[in-house]
């Protein structure tokens, strides 16, 4: 199966999904191309498409760059099945010296599991590659191709859903910084098949 990819250089379509902006997002051009910038406030995008369904094992790829001055807990990046609590997430939390770290989530019926890479920080206003990875058995993440932390969990692959992007899909917990691109694999990818941030 191809894998698919979501580029933030746009409000028209986002892998030709339609968008719901929130807030005043902007455009922004970096060195490998156009980027969304969020405010951290009230800036967000919201897409009527849940791009793991149907996964069994899956890679969520996000080239990002987190900004100081946020909130302290950012989810910005959630995919969240219609009518049910099922999802998968990526946060951010700052430290409060510029440094960040990642913190990912998966809820999948009765069984849930976060990754708190509180060890794992990482200095804020740098472009980084972001991957959680699940391979049918164990969730994974890394940060620029480097591991993290690992954990087994149980999980049923997604039905359709929704979105959010810079914030929560409850509108809460946004996110300042900026977004580039996103790619979806219906695989448990290895770090040298990684996007480079």
């Amino acid at each position: 199966m191809t894998d698919i990819v979501w580029n933030f250089d746009n409000f028209e379509t986002i892998g030709g999904n339609s968008i719901t902006a929130l807030g005043f997002p902007k455009l922004i051009d970096t060195p490998k191309g156009r980027a969304t910038e969020f405010d951290g406030k009230q800036d967000g995008l919201l897409v009527n498409n849940l791009p793991l369904t149907g996964f069994d094992q899956f890679t969520v790829e996000v080239i990002f760059r987190p900004e100081a001055g946020g909130l302290k807990e950012q989810r910005f990046f959630h995919m969240q099945e219609s009518g049910s609590q099922n999802r998968v997430l990526l946060e951010t939390r700052l430290t409060g010296d510029s440094r960040w770290f990642l913190d990912t989530y998966i809820r999948s019926g009765e069984t849930d599991q976060t990754l708190f890479a509180e060890n794992f920080t990482h200095p804020v206003g740098q472009w980084y590659q972001a991957a959680l990875v699940f391979n049918g058995k164990e969730m994974r993440h890394y940060v620029n191709g480097a591991k993290e932390l690992s954990s087994e969990i149980t999980f049923s692959a997604l039905h359709q859903g929704n979105t959010s992007i810079g914030v929560r899909i409850n509108r809460v917990f946004w996110f300042k910084g900026a977004i580039r691109k996103a790619r979806f694999a219906s695989r448990a990818l290895m770090p040298e098949e990684f996007l480079q941030p």
